[in-house]
């Protein structure tokens, strides 16, 4: 899918950011537990560069939803006292992959009631 540049924010992305946008999406495949079984995996896109990072554990483990610990350092902007991240830059957006794809949580929603048609 296309990604645009208005997607950035210079507000860091957090995890009550991603606790919001779960709530917001909550009923649509816009959240993992919702897509899972379609394929989708939880990742994050940095929009400035256009790289693509599958969610991981800080232990490098594929996580089965969107976690801040597995980033690289360089789109961490916080880091709390455990050296863990607390805030990443505002230019990486969540999505999925799905087939090599990103997609955003709102192309999700509308690409899977496609999906679920056929």
């Amino acid at each position: 899918m296309n990604k645009s540049a208005t997607q950035y924010t210079d507000q860091p992305l957090t995890d009550e950011t991603l606790q919001r946008e779960n709530l917001q999406h909550a009923g649509t495949a816009g959240i993992s537990e919702n897509n899972r079984n379609l394929g989708f995996i939880p990742a994050f896109m940095d929009t400035v560069t256009g790289n693509v990072y599958p969610s991981r554990f800080a232990n490098g483990m594929p996580a089965p939803i969107h976690v801040l610990a597995g980033l690289p350092d360089n789109l961490i902007e916080i880091h709390g006292k455990s050296g863990a991240p607390l805030a990443i830059k505002g230019s990486v957006i969540p999505g999925f992959v799905h087939e090599e794809t990103f997609y955003t949580r709102e192309e999700v929603a509308q690409v899977t009631v496609s999906m679920s048609l056929h």
